[in-house]
């Protein structure tokens, strides 16, 4: 296998021409191996300013700092403060939503496997102050449950801040103080920022979304979502060094670099325990632990976690049994084509891990039940609904909500073709990628209950 110098010079050499045959403004890439980081970063920050990224630039994280709340709340396990099978009511009373039966008996393994089913994505704005995570609680009291509490496994934003809230509770204080406290500072990470006012103070990427009629994407017209969701992935921002060196712990058994002790090895383990299977979905994880999303890839087991945010998308995989790390962040443009291609030489190079391809069009698409799929499937981001043409070709058509309606143009429809039995891939790539869309669960007369990308949105009338 190759070492890390050579691979991060294969990096380094092609990352530009990765960025512009995939429209990526810029991206930022930190590998793991041997106990050493590899930094690269090629590209443009802001296509408004036209800032050049290095390898000190701060880009987005997203969803990968809800990895980063379970570790929060696997230290409240480690002192004591915290059982995770105990009713989330026990540490956070006004906990609600609209199943009071469900609220009541919902749990912190559930909240951190995404298994507790109720409506996930809503992203409440609570202002931007210290209280925005306690006061977007009484935001989603009447949040609906899409299914029984364990029931299956469907994405949920929600739950992480609902973690958010625990953290604050237990340890008196507000959930970016006790990031700081309990993760970056023992981890000596020194480009992190929880805030916008915080990321003002370093080199920071702005996201770039689609623009109508062009490949290539334009500057995102705010910097991040709502700060109420910050413990589910709204506004944290770093380097890709130190996100590496966050994954360096979790692979170090929960030991800094400078050998502080930050989660007890029990702790780190039981973070890579399977607790649900996910549907074929293709480019997401096989299974999800505790905050961790598990892949069962040739060589691996692979551990990591993806995020998106407005026009920023960031991906980490990290193989334990050969302690290497990759990370890969970007502002805009097809993301998956450069996260594919550094990824999957990085871990093969290195860690002697195949990444399965990317999901792509069969030569002969595979027989679907038209009647199971056609409908209406609805969450709080958009309605989805599948119709069939008079020459037999499936469509999706999304119409968007809240937030998500006011960035970009509105989405074209969609055509579907068989993948497997249960699942169905867009024609065309989207953000580089044909994404699996399952079609699960029965509605009590042979019809899929839900469409399932990741997050399971229900169907709704007839």
């Amino acid at each position: 296998m190759s070492d890390l110098n050579e691979i991060g010079s294969w990096v380094r050499e092609n990352l530009p021409a990765m960025l512009a045959d995939a429209h990526i403004p810029a991206a930022s890439v930190a590998i793991l191996a041997d106990g050493e980081i590899f930094t690269t970063a090629a590209g443009i920050l802001n296509r408004n300013t036209g800032v050049e990224a290095d390898e000190d630039s701060l880009f987005q994280i997203g969803s990968i700092t809800k990895t980063w709340t379970a570790t929060l709340i696997m230290q409240l396990v480690d002192e004591g403060l915290l059982d995770i099978d105990a009713p989330v009511r026990d540490s956070v009373p006004a906990f609600a939503i609209g199943d009071d039966a469900a609220a009541t008996a919902i749990t912190a393994r559930q909240l951190l496997s995404h298994v507790s089913g109720f409506e996930g994505d809503l992203f409440n704005d609570t202002g931007v102050g210290d209280d925005a995570v306690e006061k977007y609680l009484a935001t989603i009291a009447d949040a609906p449950q899409l299914f029984a509490p364990g029931e299956r496994f469907s994405y949920n934003n929600a739950a992480f801040v609902v973690l958010g809230r625990i953290i604050e509770v237990l340890r008196g204080t507000s959930y970016d103080q006790a990031l700081r406290t309990h993760l970056a500072a023992p981890l000596g990470l020194t480009h992190v920022a929880t805030t916008a006012a915080e990321a003002i103070m370093f080199r920071a990427a702005l996201g770039h979304i689609p623009a109508e009629g062009s490949d290539e994407p334009v500057p995102a017209p705010v910097w991040s979502l709502v700060r109420s969701n910050a413990p589910a992935g709204s506004m944290l921002a770093m380097t890709a060094r130190d996100l590496v060196s966050y994954a360096r712990m979790h692979l170090d058994g929960g030991v800094a670099a400078d050998g502080t002790r930050v989660l007890s090895e029990k702790s780190v383990l039981a973070m890579q325990e399977r607790q649900v299977d996910l549907p074929e979905l293709g480019v997401m994880g096989d299974a999800w632990g505790l905050g961790w999303e598990i892949f069962d890839w040739n060589g691996g087991p692979v551990i990591g976690h993806d995020g998106g945010t407005i026009g920023q998308n960031a991906f980490l995989r990290m193989v334990p049994s050969a302690g290497v790390a990759v990370a890969v962040l970007t502002n805009g443009g097809r993301t998956v084509d450069a996260y594919h291609a550094i990824t999957s030489k990085v871990l093969a190079a290195l860690a002697g891990v195949t990444m399965p391809a990317l999901p792509s069009i069969p030569e002969t698409p595979v027989a679907v039940d038209v009647e199971r799929i056609l409908g209406t499937y609805s969450s709080s981001v958009s309605d989805s609904t599948v119709r069939v043409d008079d020459d037999g070709r499936i469509w999706l058509e999304r119409t968007m909500k809240g937030i998500f309606a006011e960035l970009g143009p509105a989405p074209e429809p969609v055509e579907l073709v068989g993948w497997t039995a249960d699942t169905l891939l867009p024609r065309e790539k989207q953000h580089g990628m044909h994404m699996p869309h399952a079609f699960v669960g029965d509605d009590g007369s042979g019809r899929a209950l839900y469409l399932h990308t990741g997050r399971a949105d229900r169907r709704v009338g007839a």
